[in-house]
């Protein structure tokens, strides 16, 4: 029965829909340049040739999300993509900055029913997360559904975004809040 559980689980790894450390018999391949550009131009709806997936980072729903240019997604990072509306959910649009543990988020679960525990109330609508070319986002920041962040902007550490950010913006705090526009 031992065998046909590990191969069972063998089988999930290699076929779901998702890349972390959860997944050991996929998960090692993030430590070889060749064998993560194969795995997540399988696994990702589209993943640059120059970008980067590293070992401990996690993604869920990868179908549907895009990776572009120069892009590196660090340990700890959390992309939770999964969506059966959305044709793309979360774009990584080219040279984006990411620290260790950021979080993007695609949905959130209800709480409009006192009446209702949360567990059964579901989710609002998926929103797509897009950030765009050269932005920063700083470790340990979370992007909650429906945000851009903008051409060139910088999401401090540790910031929580509810709201889009402009172009060529310093967004820092929870909930984050624009502190300057970038010179020219």
């Amino acid at each position: 029965m031992l065998i046909i559980d590990v191969i069972k689980k063998i089988k999930y790894n290699i076929g779901a829909d998702r890349i972390g450390p959860d997944h050991p018999f996929t998960h090692w391949r993030l430590y070889y340049k060749k064998q993560m550009l194969s795995l997540c131009k399988k696994k990702f709806k589209y993943f640059s040739d120059t970008a980067d997936f590293r070992a401990g980072a996690y993604a869920v729903g990868c179908s549907k999300i895009k990776i572009g240019n120069r892009v590196v997604i660090r340990p700890g990072v959390m992309l939770f993509g999964e969506s059966e509306s959305l044709d793309t959910s979360i774009i990584i649009e080219d040279n984006v900055m990411m620290g260790c543990g950021v979080h993007i988020y695609i949905n959130n679960h209800k709480f409009d029913q006192i009446n209702v525990p949360l567990i059964d109330q579901g989710y609002y609508p998926d929103e797509a997360v897009i950030l765009k070319n050269g932005c920063w986002i700083g470790a340990n920041s979370i992007l909650l559904p429906g945000v851009t962040i903008g051409k060139n902007s910088v999401v401090g550490a540790g910031s929580i975004v509810t709201n889009s950010i402009p172009d060529g913006v310093v967004a820092v705090g929870s909930p984050a809040r624009i502190i300057k526009k970038i010179a020219k």
